[in-house]
């Protein structure tokens, strides 16, 4: 049975294609996001699936060399109308797919579960989802990992694009300093002997309504002597008005570190437990007011938790925590194991927020960019590796400054 279209299809779409991710080349950290989900719930096939118009594209996959499949055969197109965990104990036995070609065979899809990838506008772009050719079923710890697997792709997706528009955003302001450097120029020298006759001619025009021909031809020949100069400033106050415009931007407003923070553990942490990896979260106590972008944050620290999580063996202990040193500061230390195993995350954290990631080949393209977010809230990464203590993080925020109005509510309460 073919899934019928989702009713925002047409705005779906659009927000797939603004991700600009289709055919795009493969990616470790994808790679390693399947290949952790077809572990952890036992099967042998594991994708990141878009749903595009006519077809299913895999942005990551283990299993299969199949690169697409038509739409009309896909179980994720069918996904992509809830909200929640499509699971399918048994396709033979469900009238959506049993008649599906890709089940209606020797060694078939028999088991498939999918959780769809949800954007921060709420739109589905396809699925993390997880196959294999034998009936199953998924218990609750495997149901949870798969969500917040699912909610670690979308994230990856939306920070890599919103890190290249904070790039563009940067080289818009570039241009617009050099517009108004250009255009101080412009007003300061040769434009300003003619501009101050043409203002002269016409307020004397507006207050007498006296057309002085002399001073007409004056401000003729001005204007014609420096026309070059005037659509230069024409060409300039325009290209100012759009470096300054555009959505791109992060949106900042004051939040509570902490808070974000402890939602940033509780997203990872079905992740942490089916590696059996401890965390201890320890991001409690007084909020810590900052300046930030709610949503791109959350998703950078939880990204940071995901990379402990990912780079820890099994059994290990990473530790999360809050606290003020020369600014609010999340911790994440990843820490030794008793049995002196150590954890291998420093290696991948220093190449992917400390040093230059594009003079390094690597798998941390991810941490890449998540530091480029901390670097647009001013955030500084300190990062330190000692035998018997393990990997500590730090993140520091600058100080919240009080607007006006949270200065009247802090006298009103006092």
């Amino acid at each position: 049975m073919q899934a019928p279209l989702p009713d925002n299809e047409t705005d779906r779409l659009a927000a797939l294609y603004a991700l600009d991710i289709l055919d795009s080349a493969p990616e470790q950290d994808f790679d390693d996001i399947v290949a952790l989900a077809s572990s952890v719930c036992g099967t042998p096939m594991s994708l990141v699936t878009l749903v595009d118009t006519d077809r299913l594209w895999f942005k990551a996959r283990v299993g299969t060399d199949l690169a697409e499949i038509p739409r009309e055969m896909s179980f994720c197109a069918h996904a992509i109308l809830a909200r929640d965990l499509l699971v399918v104990p048994d396709a033979t036995k469900d009238a959506r797919f049993a008649d599906n070609p890709s089940v209606d065979m020797d060694g078939g899809i028999r088991f498939y579960a999918g959780a769809p990838l949800i954007t921060t506008d709420g739109y589905a772009l396809g699925t993390l989802c997880v196959i294999d050719n034998i009936p199953r079923t998924l218990d609750v710890e495997q149901q949870q990992a798969l969500r917040a697997l699912a909610r670690q792709v979308t994230s990856q997706i939306e920070l890599r694009r919103h890190a290249i528009a904070l790039a563009n955003t940067t080289a818009r302001l570039q241009e617009l300093e050099r517009h108004k450097d250009d255009l101080a120029g412009l007003l300061g020298g040769e434009l300003r002997a003619p501009l101050r006759l043409i203002s002269a001619y016409l307020d004397k025009l507006g207050s007498t309504g006296f057309h002085d021909a002399e001073m007409a031809e004056l401000v003729g020949r001005a204007t014609a002597g420096h026309i070059r100069g005037f659509l230069d400033l024409l060409q300039h106050l325009t290209s100012m008005a759009e470096a300054g415009y555009g959505s791109e931007s992060l949106h900042m407003r004051q939040i509570d570190l902490t808070r974000i923070t402890q939602r940033a553990v509780e997203s990872v942490r079905p992740i942490a437990a089916t590696k059996q990896i401890w965390i201890l979260n320890q991001a409690g106590g007084p909020a810590l007011p900052i300046i930030a972008d709610p949503v791109r944050l959350e998703q950078v620290l939880t990204h940071l938790l995901f990379a402990a999580v990912k780079y820890t063996p099994s059994g290990g202990r990473v530790r999360v925590g809050t606290e003020i040193e020369s600014g609010p500061t999340v911790r994440l230390d990843d820490m030794d194991m008793p049995d002196g195993i150590r954890p291998d995350l420093f290696p991948h954290l220093y190449y992917g927020t400390i040093a230059n990631p594009s003079e390094i080949p690597g798998p941390d393209r991810g941490l890449a960019v998540a530091k480029k977010i901390l670097d647009a809230h001013h955030a500084t990464v300190a990062l330190s590796d000692r035998p018997g203590d393990g990997t500590s993080l730090h993140v520091v925020f600058p100080f919240a400054q009080s607007t006006p109005a949270d200065l009247i509510a802090d006298l009103a309460a006092a």
